[in-house]
Protein backbone atom coordinates (compact mmCIF):
# COMPACT_ATOMS: atom_id res chain seq x y z
CA UNK A 1 0.00 0.00 0.00
CA UNK A 2 1.28 3.44 -0.93
CA UNK A 3 1.82 5.96 1.85
CA UNK A 4 0.64 8.68 -0.52
CA UNK A 5 -3.10 9.32 -0.60
CA UNK A 6 -3.26 12.55 -2.60
CA UNK A 7 -1.33 13.34 -5.78
CA UNK A 8 -1.36 16.90 -7.19
CA UNK A 9 0.26 17.43 -10.58
CA UNK A 10 0.92 20.50 -12.70
CA UNK A 11 -0.32 20.35 -16.30
CA UNK A 12 1.83 22.36 -18.73
CA UNK A 13 5.41 21.10 -19.09
CA UNK A 14 4.65 18.43 -16.48
CA UNK A 15 1.70 16.07 -17.02
CA UNK A 16 1.07 17.15 -20.61
CA UNK A 17 3.36 16.21 -23.48
CA UNK A 18 5.17 18.88 -25.48
CA UNK A 19 2.24 18.95 -27.90
CA UNK A 20 -0.18 19.50 -24.98
CA UNK A 21 -1.70 16.02 -24.86
CA UNK A 22 -2.19 13.30 -22.27
CA UNK A 23 -0.25 10.31 -23.54
CA UNK A 24 -1.42 6.72 -23.25
CA UNK A 25 1.22 6.04 -20.57
CA UNK A 26 -0.09 8.95 -18.50
CA UNK A 27 -3.71 7.84 -18.83
CA UNK A 28 -2.82 4.28 -17.80
CA UNK A 29 -0.77 5.39 -14.79
CA UNK A 30 -3.43 7.79 -13.53
CA UNK A 31 -6.11 5.11 -13.96
CA UNK A 32 -3.98 2.73 -11.87
CA UNK A 33 -3.53 5.37 -9.16
CA UNK A 34 -7.25 6.02 -8.99
CA UNK A 35 -8.04 2.30 -9.02
CA UNK A 36 -5.84 2.00 -5.91
CA UNK A 37 -8.13 4.47 -4.14
CA UNK A 38 -5.67 7.36 -4.24
CA UNK A 39 -6.86 10.90 -4.94
CA UNK A 40 -5.43 12.48 -8.10
CA UNK A 41 -5.92 16.07 -9.23
CA UNK A 42 -4.37 18.93 -11.18
CA UNK A 43 -2.70 21.94 -9.64
CA UNK A 44 -2.27 24.36 -12.51
CA UNK A 45 -2.01 28.00 -13.46
CA UNK A 46 -4.50 27.31 -16.25
CA UNK A 47 -8.05 28.53 -16.26
CA UNK A 48 -10.64 26.12 -14.89
CA UNK A 49 -12.32 25.80 -18.29
CA UNK A 50 -8.94 25.06 -19.88
CA UNK A 51 -8.28 22.29 -17.33
CA UNK A 52 -11.65 20.52 -17.29
CA UNK A 53 -11.26 18.73 -20.66
CA UNK A 54 -8.15 16.98 -19.35
CA UNK A 55 -9.91 16.14 -16.08
CA UNK A 56 -12.75 14.55 -18.01
CA UNK A 57 -10.30 12.60 -20.14
CA UNK A 58 -8.87 11.10 -16.93
CA UNK A 59 -12.26 10.77 -15.20
CA UNK A 60 -11.12 12.87 -12.26
CA UNK A 61 -13.68 13.38 -9.52
CA UNK A 62 -12.06 15.56 -6.85
CA UNK A 63 -11.71 19.36 -7.03
CA UNK A 64 -9.17 20.93 -9.39
CA UNK A 65 -6.69 23.60 -8.26
CA UNK A 66 -6.65 26.22 -11.02
CA UNK A 67 -5.36 29.78 -11.56
CA UNK A 68 -2.40 28.90 -9.25
CA UNK A 69 -4.83 28.31 -6.40
CA UNK A 70 -7.13 31.29 -6.90
CA UNK A 71 -9.96 28.91 -7.83
CA UNK A 72 -10.56 25.41 -6.46
CA UNK A 73 -13.62 23.93 -8.14
CA UNK A 74 -15.35 20.56 -8.34
CA UNK A 75 -15.29 19.18 -11.92
CA UNK A 76 -18.39 17.02 -11.41
CA UNK A 77 -20.87 19.48 -9.92
CA UNK A 78 -19.24 22.83 -10.60
CA UNK A 79 -19.14 23.73 -6.90
CA UNK A 80 -16.66 26.50 -6.06
CA UNK A 81 -14.80 25.53 -2.90
CA UNK A 82 -12.26 28.35 -2.82
CA UNK A 83 -12.11 31.63 -4.74
CA UNK A 84 -9.49 34.32 -4.12
CA UNK A 85 -9.35 36.97 -6.86
CA UNK A 86 -6.79 39.75 -7.22
CA UNK A 87 -7.97 42.95 -5.47
CA UNK A 88 -9.04 45.48 -8.10
CA UNK A 89 -6.95 48.36 -6.74
CA UNK A 90 -3.74 46.35 -7.08
CA UNK A 91 -4.82 44.98 -10.46
CA UNK A 92 -5.31 48.50 -11.80
CA UNK A 93 -1.92 49.64 -10.51
CA UNK A 94 -0.18 46.68 -12.15
CA UNK A 95 -2.06 47.13 -15.43
CA UNK A 96 -1.00 50.78 -15.55
CA UNK A 97 2.64 49.85 -14.93
CA UNK A 98 2.62 47.18 -17.66
CA UNK A 99 0.90 49.60 -20.07
CA UNK A 100 3.89 51.92 -19.82
CA UNK A 101 6.12 49.05 -20.96
CA UNK A 102 3.85 48.01 -23.83
CA UNK A 103 3.73 44.30 -22.94
CA UNK A 104 0.77 42.11 -23.86
CA UNK A 105 -1.70 41.53 -21.02
CA UNK A 106 -4.23 38.80 -20.36
CA UNK A 107 -7.04 39.32 -17.87
CA UNK A 108 -9.34 36.70 -16.36
CA UNK A 109 -12.86 37.19 -15.07
CA UNK A 110 -15.72 34.70 -14.67
CA UNK A 111 -13.44 32.03 -16.20
CA UNK A 112 -13.18 34.10 -19.41
CA UNK A 113 -9.92 34.91 -21.18
CA UNK A 114 -9.75 38.66 -21.86
CA UNK A 115 -7.31 40.72 -23.94
CA UNK A 116 -7.17 44.41 -24.73
CA UNK A 117 -6.48 43.93 -28.45
CA UNK A 118 -5.50 41.23 -30.93
CA UNK A 119 -1.78 40.43 -30.75
CA UNK A 120 0.50 37.52 -31.76
CA UNK A 121 1.07 36.83 -28.06
CA UNK A 122 -2.66 36.57 -27.47
CA UNK A 123 -3.14 34.21 -30.39
CA UNK A 124 -0.33 31.96 -29.14
CA UNK A 125 -1.91 31.87 -25.71
CA UNK A 126 -5.27 30.89 -27.22
CA UNK A 127 -3.61 27.88 -28.86
CA UNK A 128 -1.96 26.80 -25.61
CA UNK A 129 -5.09 27.19 -23.49
CA UNK A 130 -7.66 26.03 -26.03
CA UNK A 131 -9.80 29.03 -25.05
CA UNK A 132 -10.84 31.84 -27.38
CA UNK A 133 -9.96 35.29 -26.07
CA UNK A 134 -12.47 38.13 -25.84
CA UNK A 135 -11.23 41.56 -26.94
CA UNK A 136 -12.51 44.09 -24.40
CA UNK A 137 -10.31 47.18 -24.87
CA UNK A 138 -8.35 49.01 -22.18
CA UNK A 139 -8.39 46.94 -19.00
CA UNK A 140 -8.32 50.12 -16.90
CA UNK A 141 -11.71 51.00 -18.36
CA UNK A 142 -13.06 47.46 -18.48
CA UNK A 143 -12.44 46.00 -15.03
CA UNK A 144 -14.94 47.17 -12.43
CA UNK A 145 -14.42 44.26 -10.03
CA UNK A 146 -11.63 41.97 -8.92
CA UNK A 147 -10.15 39.87 -11.76
CA UNK A 148 -9.02 36.33 -11.03
CA UNK A 149 -5.50 37.25 -12.12
CA UNK A 150 -3.49 39.34 -14.58
CA UNK A 151 -0.77 37.91 -16.84
CA UNK A 152 1.94 39.84 -18.68
CA UNK A 153 3.69 38.36 -21.72
CA UNK A 154 7.18 39.41 -22.85
CA UNK A 155 10.68 38.06 -23.34
CA UNK A 156 12.15 36.48 -20.21
CA UNK A 157 14.84 39.10 -19.46
CA UNK A 158 12.19 41.83 -19.62
CA UNK A 159 9.87 39.94 -17.27
CA UNK A 160 12.74 39.20 -14.91
CA UNK A 161 13.38 42.94 -14.58
CA UNK A 162 9.69 43.62 -14.04
CA UNK A 163 9.54 40.85 -11.44
CA UNK A 164 12.51 42.31 -9.55
CA UNK A 165 10.85 45.73 -9.63
CA UNK A 166 7.31 44.75 -8.61
CA UNK A 167 7.71 41.82 -6.23
CA UNK A 168 9.11 43.98 -3.38
CA UNK A 169 6.49 46.68 -3.95
CA UNK A 170 3.63 44.20 -3.63
CA UNK A 171 5.06 41.89 -0.99
CA UNK A 172 2.17 40.39 1.06
CA UNK A 173 -0.28 42.18 -1.24
CA UNK A 174 0.04 40.35 -4.57
CA UNK A 175 1.52 36.99 -5.51
CA UNK A 176 3.96 37.69 -8.35
CA UNK A 177 5.37 34.63 -10.11
CA UNK A 178 6.67 33.38 -13.45
CA UNK A 179 4.76 30.33 -14.68
CA UNK A 180 6.63 30.06 -17.98
CA UNK A 181 9.76 31.92 -19.09
CA UNK A 182 7.63 34.50 -20.91
CA UNK A 183 4.62 34.64 -18.52
CA UNK A 184 4.62 36.83 -15.39
CA UNK A 185 1.46 36.42 -13.33
CA UNK A 186 -0.20 38.55 -10.66
CA UNK A 187 -2.79 37.07 -8.30
CA UNK A 188 -4.16 37.21 -4.76
CA UNK A 189 -1.35 36.95 -2.17
CA UNK A 190 -2.77 33.65 -0.88
CA UNK A 191 -3.50 32.27 -4.36
CA UNK A 192 -0.61 29.83 -4.49
CA UNK A 193 -0.58 26.16 -5.36
CA UNK A 194 0.83 25.38 -1.93
CA UNK A 195 -1.95 27.15 -0.03
CA UNK A 196 -4.63 25.62 -2.25
CA UNK A 197 -3.14 22.15 -1.84
CA UNK A 198 -3.21 22.59 1.93
CA UNK A 199 -6.88 23.65 1.72
CA UNK A 200 -7.84 20.68 -0.46
CA UNK A 201 -5.89 18.16 1.62
CA UNK A 202 -7.62 19.28 4.80
CA UNK A 203 -10.99 19.01 3.08
CA UNK A 204 -10.16 15.46 2.00
CA UNK A 205 -8.67 14.55 5.38
CA UNK A 206 -5.22 13.80 3.96
CA UNK A 207 -2.19 14.65 6.12
CA UNK A 208 0.68 16.59 4.61
CA UNK A 209 3.07 13.64 4.72
CA UNK A 210 0.65 11.61 2.56
CA UNK A 211 0.76 14.11 -0.33
CA UNK A 212 2.94 13.94 -3.44
CA UNK A 213 3.16 16.96 -5.75
CA UNK A 214 4.82 17.11 -9.17
CA UNK A 215 5.77 20.24 -11.10
CA UNK A 216 8.36 22.02 -13.21
CA UNK A 217 8.30 25.79 -12.73
CA UNK A 218 8.49 28.64 -10.24
CA UNK A 219 4.75 28.61 -9.56
CA UNK A 220 5.11 25.01 -8.35
CA UNK A 221 7.66 25.78 -5.62
CA UNK A 222 5.13 26.37 -2.81
CA UNK A 223 3.29 23.18 -3.75
CA UNK A 224 6.44 21.06 -3.80
CA UNK A 225 7.48 22.54 -0.45
CA UNK A 226 4.13 21.79 1.18
CA UNK A 227 3.77 18.21 -0.04
CA UNK A 228 5.31 15.33 1.87
CA UNK A 229 7.14 14.50 -1.36
CA UNK A 230 7.91 17.25 -3.86
CA UNK A 231 8.89 15.97 -7.31
CA UNK A 232 10.32 17.99 -10.21
CA UNK A 233 10.34 16.59 -13.74
CA UNK A 234 13.65 16.47 -15.61
CA UNK A 235 12.66 19.32 -17.96
CA UNK A 236 11.90 21.62 -15.01
CA UNK A 237 13.68 24.85 -14.18
CA UNK A 238 17.00 24.26 -12.43
CA UNK A 239 15.98 26.45 -9.48
CA UNK A 240 12.89 24.28 -8.99
CA UNK A 241 14.79 20.99 -9.26
CA UNK A 242 17.16 22.16 -6.52
CA UNK A 243 14.20 22.53 -4.17
CA UNK A 244 12.55 19.22 -4.98
CA UNK A 245 12.88 16.05 -2.91
CA UNK A 246 13.20 13.99 -6.08
CA UNK A 247 13.97 14.84 -9.71
CA UNK A 248 12.81 12.42 -12.39
CA UNK A 249 15.10 11.08 -15.08
CA UNK A 250 12.33 11.46 -17.66
CA UNK A 251 10.65 14.63 -18.89
CA UNK A 252 7.04 15.82 -19.16
CA UNK A 253 4.37 13.13 -18.73
CA UNK A 254 6.93 10.33 -18.74
CA UNK A 255 8.52 11.97 -15.70
CA UNK A 256 5.17 11.96 -13.88
CA UNK A 257 4.68 8.28 -14.76
CA UNK A 258 8.19 7.56 -13.42
CA UNK A 259 7.33 9.23 -10.10
CA UNK A 260 3.97 7.46 -9.84
CA UNK A 261 5.55 4.06 -10.53
CA UNK A 262 8.41 4.63 -8.11
CA UNK A 263 6.54 6.12 -5.15
CA UNK A 264 2.86 5.22 -5.54
CA UNK A 265 2.26 2.16 -7.69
Amino acid sequence: MSKYKLIAVDLDDTLLSQDLRLTGRVREAVAAVRAAGIHFTFSTGRMYRSSVPFARELNLEIPLITYHGALVKDPLYGEVLLYQPLPLDYAREIIARVHRLGYHLNGYLDDRLLVERATPEGRRYEKISGVEAEIVGDFLNYFDRDPVKILAVAEEPLLDRLHVELAPLYRDKVHVVKSKPHFLEFSHPFATKGAALKFLARRLGVPREAIMAVGDSFNDIEMLAYAGLGVAVANGREEVKKRADYVTGASYGDGVVEALERFVL
